[in-house]
């Protein structure tokens, strides 16, 4: 069963300690957008396809990136689309989102979307280096 917006919302705002819905979504637009740029084809696909309607769309949808991201570009990539963010906030805002993400693949989708990441990913999506 996928989860529902709402309910992927309220995780994530749990996690980011956010204070409204309204900032866990534009968290989880801005990550999901970048991660889409960096996620392809089956993978990308089947992950869409346990996220929420909503979800499915941005990861779809991507926005360009010329180039993989290391862990470290990401966050100031996702900083750079957020007001107001700084690396460490940006930090904290890919976690909350995907370790929610993490916990909707199972472990299988995660071993194989972080092998098409460069290294580190594992520790933004919540889970141990090695898998």
């Amino acid at each position: 069963m996928v989860m529902q917006w709402e309910a992927f919302l309220d995780q994530v705002m749990e996690r980011g300690g956010y204070p409204s819905r309204q900032e866990a979504e534009r968290a989880a637009r801005v990550v999901l957008a970048l991660l889409g740029a960096h996620v392809v084809g089956t993978e990308r696909a089947e992950l869409a396809a346990r996220l929420p309607e909503t979800c499915a769309l941005v990861l779809l949808n991507p926005l360009q990136a010329a180039e993989p991201l290391t862990p470290e570009r990401f966050v100031r990539a996702t900083a750079a689309w957020i007001e107001g963010a700084t690396d460490e906030t940006a930090k904290w805002d890919v976690s909350a989102v995907l370790s929610v993400v993490a916990d909707v693949a199972d472990e299988e989708l995660m071993h194989r979307v972080l092998l098409q990441l460069p290294p580190g990913y594992a520790a933004l999506f919540g889970r141990p280096q090695a898998l």
